[in-house]
């Protein structure tokens, strides 16, 4: 009886260290956790209906007790008989059988619920080889502002570009057209001594030229014998569009100057003439309706002095074309000699009473206009107007070609 007393009572000691030991290992384990983190773990509750036990394995090992522990578990230092090694092994028969996922330093019973994972937060300090997809995309988003920033940008410097352009070409004309002005409209100047009246007021004060556009002038005379009066009109090219400037130094072109004199009804006889370059020529007499139907190209004469190679005439007699092709002509514009150097700038001229439009007797001469410092070289150019409106005014065809 005394000795099943003493078993009893060492198997309850064995038990009472046992589970002193595990709450001592317990507090170990959560020694160093904040308190922020127990509370966040008892904030959390537990079903203990819905957790499900999980299933048990018996581990094949024989468990091996801590030598630590067996000396702090065992309060007699002297060996146990035989008969008392089996109520110990059956009391440690429990600790044979362990969780898979179980850690033996943490707490033994219901499992607990992991929370959720937290998203990662940005930090600072970011290492340049972590591939965060923020910063990825970041070079594509710089590529494509830059991308419309260029746009942008081209468009706004064209924007510009053209403005500087449109007001430089528009003061070039504008410089252009008064250069001519004040060489041959001017007091002292050729139409200022053929006409009596220049621009296109009656005052003093009249403005000589007409602006009818950013390349167009127009220059007004009247006031002399055998005509009704004369409009120049100067075409310019088109300095003030970048568009037409970029095209102009693929397509060159030239500024030009048309003169029309309305001739008096009674002081122009019947005549159909033209003289121009020859691929121009041709065109003219192909195209204008009074040549095609009354004139055709003249032959270069022989025995006599005639106009350059370059030039063509067209004409509706061989007398009208000898007539009006005068030694002065020759030897001011359009011999071998003096064409070089002056008539480098005549286009055409057309002499016709049969002139398509309002007024039927008509002289039309086109010449081109040189830079603006050097408008003196189409002095004798211009000389022609005035020269051919007093030739024209008097000549009178013979009766052998009015017949014809």
């Amino acid at each position: 009886m005394k000795t099943s007393f003493l078993h009893l009572l060492l198997l309850l000691s064995l038990l009472i260290i046992h589970l002193c030991f595990s709450l001592i290992l317990a507090d170990s384990h959560f020694e160093g956790f904040d308190a922020e983190d127990d509370d966040a773990v008892e904030e959390e509750p537990l079903d203990h209906h819905s957790i499900k036990s999980p299933p048990l394995t018996q581990s094949d090992s024989q468990h091996t007790p801590d030598p630590d522990t067996q000396i702090e578990s065992d309060p007699n230092p002297n060996p146990v008989s035989s008969s008392d090694s089996s109520p110990q092994s059956d009391l440690q028969k429990p600790s044979t059988t362990t969780f898979e996922y179980w850690d033996e330093d943490e707490f033994e019973g219901l499992p607990i619920e992991q929370p959720p994972p937290e998203p990662p937060k940005v930090t600072e300090n970011v290492s340049p080889n972590d591939p965060d997809p923020k910063t990825t995309s970041k070079p594509h988003n710089v590529a494509a502002s830059k991308k419309s920033f260029t746009v942008e940008i081209v468009c706004g410097s064209f924007l510009i570009v053209f403005a500087i352009n449109y007001f430089t070409g528009k003061r070039e004309n504008e410089n252009l057209a008064l250069a001519w002005a004040a060489k041959f409209a001017t007091k002292g100047s050729i139409f200022e001594k053929n006409f009596s009246l220049l621009g296109v007021g009656e005052g003093e004060d009249s403005p000589l030229l007409l602006k009818e556009g950013q390349n167009v002038f127009k220059f007004y005379a009247s006031g002399r014998r055998f005509c009704q009066g004369l409009l120049a009109t100067m075409e310019l090219k088109s300095r003030h569009d970048l568009v037409s400037r970029l095209f102009n130094l693929v397509v060159p072109c030239k500024d030009e100057i048309t003169f029309e004199v309305y001739m008096n009804d009674e002081s122009m006889d019947q005549v159909v003439f033209a003289l121009a370059k020859k691929k121009a020529a041709k065109g003219m007499q192909k195209d204008v309706r009074d040549l095609q139907r009354f004139a055709g190209l003249m032959a270069n004469p022989s025995g006599r002095k005639w106009v350059v190679d370059e030039l063509s005439v067209i004409s509706e007699s061989k007398e009208v074309a000898g007539d009006l092709i005068t030694e002065a002509v020759l030897e001011q514009v359009f011999g071998d000699k003096a064409y070089e150097k002056y008539g480098k700038d005549f286009i055409s001229m057309h002499f016709s009473d049969q002139h398509p439009g309002t007024h039927k007797k008509m002289l039309l001469f086109k010449f081109a206009l040189p830079d603006a410092n050097q408008m003196a070289d189409m002095t004798r150019l211009v000389a022609l107007v005035p020269y051919y409106i007093d030739l024209i005014g008097r000549y009178k065809l013979s009766p052998q070609v009015v017949q014809l």
